[in-house]
């Protein structure tokens, strides 16, 4: 597996934890098991952090992938669920710093003002970086495995 991919792969695990968590977070508060909670919440924002760390290291390194997707149906479906995705990944993240704060300091109903919009925002996001990753890394080399092979092989020797 390549460094591309490879880090692809982490950031969808990582995704996929970060929407397990969350998902988990939800029953564990419905149920008002407040510590439980809380400790997901923790693990969700852990590995929603490392996430962005491995993704923003990747981008780096590597360079950016969607853009060798060829122009028709593909990309077109493809950029339908990037562009909100990236631009609610940025939106959202003073709102989670808002709610971390607001739940470290104990102010609830700001924390819960806060988390009924974020929450769904956050689990969204993660959704759909998996389904970002399965597009890019598993549809798009099955459609266009030429250009998925070109892509690849224009990443610099020695990333």
């Amino acid at each position: 597996m390549e460094g591309k991919e490879l880090f692809a792969a982490i950031n969808s695990v990582l995704n996929g934890l970060s929407t397990i968590l969350l998902i988990a977070a939800f029953v564990f508060i419905r149920k008002r098991r407040y510590t439980a909670h809380g400790v997901t919440m923790i693990l969700a924002l852990i590995s929603s952090t490392a996430f962005l760390a491995c993704y923003l290291y990747s981008k780096y390194a590597y360079g950016q992938l969607s853009m060798d997707i060829p122009m028709g149906w593909f990309k077109a479906i493809y950029l339908v669920v990037l562009i909100p995705h990236l631009i609610l990944a940025i939106l959202m993240l003073p709102f989670i710093g808002i709610a971390v704060f607001a739940a470290a300091t104990r102010k609830w109903q700001l924390h819960v003002r806060v988390v009924r919009y974020a929450w769904p925002v956050w689990l969204y996001v993660s959704v759909t970086g998996i389904v970002v990753y399965l597009m890019l890394y598993q549809i798009f080399p099955a459609l266009y495995p030429e250009a998925y092979a070109a892509a690849l092989r224009s990443i610099p020797a020695g990333s």
